[in-house]
């Protein structure tokens, strides 16, 4: 089991099987004094970094690159106010504007030494691992107008393309059980209408749920709730996967291949809670979020290809571990990322994880908030894994 201090993954991800050995674990004064800028003072130092930055030479798509970067964010869960539906909730407006502000200004700006040193590059995009809104999960006419105001301030924050949103980078979502746990609602539908405009992706699925793109060296796929489902099993599932599992075994056979290409994959359930024995009518089933079935079948679907992280959200904690396709935590398989929530109106204390991939190295950090981005922090670790691209 992997702890959550400063984690080194040794050996290159081609395969499953690895070893992992443990870097510097921080102390309670680091993180009770982490290293902090407040937001005024943070927007004012960096925001011409990050619009004169452009476009790194090193990221051109030509399968040369010599670093990717992006972030992870999840469980943003904009919040409408129920007592007047068409506004959002100020609780979530004041979270979810301090989020972008604090993404948009991140380029360039410095890492502190604890955390890695150096400065965050320029990324590709935002990777978003579900539960965009909160409200998808839920019936009746005032929620349906929480949906909809809840939806349009997502999209007006996240654009597809960092051009039509307030972020400044393109942005790609899964959706979650607060999104539509079924595959329908108008958050479902949002999503597959983004997908529908964008130009750079190499597959799509029927339902335009599921896609996958390439940054530079590295193969993307979107999942959406859970991956799934087993054909041969035919018993009710608690969330709906939307033939997940087949778009994931055609894509990755069509563009990765016996490439070695890296991979990575976004899903919002988080997956080795539901590693158990797959017991195709066992009634226990109806109840957990993800089948183990298909779990299993996404284990075995993903186990020969060089997949070098899977990320969700779901949990409202960062947890980063191993996976070998049991529930046991495991010294050996994939590298696992579980993100924090990025913006739950519930909390003060939020997070989000900076990924940077190079020809040798993946380096994963975590930015985190414990007053609503109103000011950020690095948090004092670091998780690496060596890693070949194809």
């Amino acid at each position: 089991m992997l702890s959550e201090t400063t984690m080194f993954f040794s050996g290159p991800v081609e395969s499953t099987s690895h070893n992992m050995r443990q870097l510097i674990t921080p102390t309670n004064a680091d993180l009770e004094n982490p290293v902090k800028l407040c937001r005024r003072e943070f927007l004012a130092t960096t925001a011409l970094a990050a619009t004169t930055i452009g476009t790194d030479k090193a990221l051109a798509d030509d399968g040369r690159d010599s670093q990717v970067a992006f972030f992870l964010v999840g469980d943003t869960h904009y919040l409408a106010n129920k007592d007047a539906p068409s506004e959002l909730d100020e609780r979530s407006r004041r979270v979810t504007n301090g989020l972008i502000d604090t993404l948009n200004a991140l380029p360039n700006s410095a890492i502190p030494a604890e955390a890695g040193g150096g400065k965050v590059a320029r990324p590709r995009g935002v990777i978003h691992a579900g539960d965009l809104i909160d409200s998808g999960d839920k019936n009746g006419r005032i929620l349906e107008l929480m949906q909809a105001t809840e939806w349009n301030a997502y999209a007006a924050d996240f654009g597809i393309d960092g051009q039509s949103g307030r972020l400044t980078y393109p942005t790609y979502e899964v959706h979650g059980n607060h999104d539509g746990p079924q595959g329908k609602g108008i958050a479902i539908n949002g999503i597959a209408a983004r997908n529908k405009q964008r130009q750079e992706l190499t597959g799509l699925s029927h339902n335009n749920l599921h896609c996958s793109w390439d940054w530079g060296p590295v193969h993307f796929v979107n999942l959406g709730i859970v991956v799934g489902q087993v054909p041969e099993v035919t018993q009710r599932r608690r969330y709906d996967p939307g033939g997940s599992l087949e778009f994931l075994i055609a894509d990755l056979r069509e563009h990765v291949g016996d490439s070695r290409k890296p991979v990575v994959l976004t899903h919002h359930i988080d997956v080795a809670r539901y590693a158990v024995p797959c017991a195709a009518d066992d009634p226990k089933n109806l109840s957990r979020e993800w089948h183990p079935c298909d779990v299993h079948a996404y284990y075995e679907a993903i186990r020969s290809y060089n997949v070098i992280a899977i990320l969700y959200g779901h949990t409202h904690a960062r947890n980063i571990f191993r996976w070998n396709g049991s529930s046991a935590r495991a010294t050996d398989g994939v590298p696992v990322f579980n993100v924090d929530n990025s913006t739950h109106f519930h909390s003060e204390n939020q997070a989000f994880l900076y990924f940077e991939i190079n020809r040798t190295e993946m380096v994963i950090r975590e930015c985190a908030t414990r007053d609503a981005w109103q000011s950020h922090f690095w948090t004092p670790q670091i998780w690496k894994q060596s890693i070949r691209l194809g």
